[in-house]
């Protein structure tokens, strides 16, 4: 009972950020793509982008965006609502990217509130960055809406449609939802994330928050978002299923 009652607040308030968002909300019409890091020095020289790995109170640097990159698409559970840049799931894998000798490079493209059709709006900024890796994590807005799964799926398609035409290589997170939707909602909910990457050949984390979902050490004050322990225990429990395919874009 108490798992149930965990899940069920976990995923019922995911859409704070809808209400105090983090970023921008692209659950509106008239939201706009956040503008890209990436940059010149006066137009010349190579390119450069803000390092996820610089500390809270230091200079942010710049680095070479020569590095093949792997881009985090999602929700707040991407862009690491509530706590420090440094702290969120991007940062956690940049730094375990950079322990294991991976030369890449993580964008955070994660934006609280964001749903599927928010995704599908915004791939062409994702793909402007080149990414030989998207790690899509998002649906879960979609299922605590009570959205059709019919319409989440077919996002989620168009989203992974449109990053392997561009020869990106697609890493699909998988959510889960509390009982109280339904038995059939939620059961169909999860086997969605497990047919799309059956159709489509993806790698797949059944459960994005496995291990972390219903921990009072590894989730805030909220019981919702993860802390940065939260975030690490995530990419360390993620990295392996990543592993191989780096290996393959080394």
């Amino acid at each position: 009972m108490r798992r149930s009652w965990i899940l069920t607040k976990l995923f019922s308030c995911l859409c704070l950020s809808l209400i105090l968002p983090c970023g921008y909300d692209l659950g509106s019409a008239s939201a706009s793509p956040p503008p890209s890091p990436i940059s010149s020095r006066n137009g010349v020289g190579p390119r450069l982008e803000t390092d996820v790995k610089a500390q809270p109170g230091q200079p942010k640097t710049q680095v070479s965006i020569d590095r093949p990159r792997i881009v985090a698409f999602g929700n707040s559970l991407t862009a690491g609502l509530g706590v420090a840049p440094d702290q969120s799931y991007p940062a956690h894998l940049q730094r375990t990217l950079d322990a294991a000798g991976y030369a890449y490079r993580v964008v955070n493209a994660g934006v609280s509130g964001d749903t599927t059709a928010g995704g599908v709006r915004r791939v062409s900024w994702a793909l402007n960055h080149k990414p030989a890796i998207v790690i899509l994590e998002l649906g879960g807005n979609d299922g605590l809406r009570g959205l059709s799964l019919q319409e989440t799926k077919a996002n989620l398609e168009r989203i992974i449609q449109q990053l392997q035409q561009a020869s990106v290589t697609v890493v699909l997170a998988g959510m889960k939802l509390p009982p109280n939707y339904g038995q059939d909602y939620t059961d169909g909910f999860e086997a969605l994330y497990h047919a799309l990457a059956k159709q489509y050949h993806l790698t797949l984390i059944p459960f994005f928050l496995d291990g972390v979902a219903g921990s009072s050490s590894l989730n805030q004050a909220d019981g919702i978002h993860p802390t940065g322990e939260g975030y690490r225990l995530i990419v360390e429990r993620v990295f392996p299923t990543l592993e191989p395919l780096l290996e393959r874009n080394r």
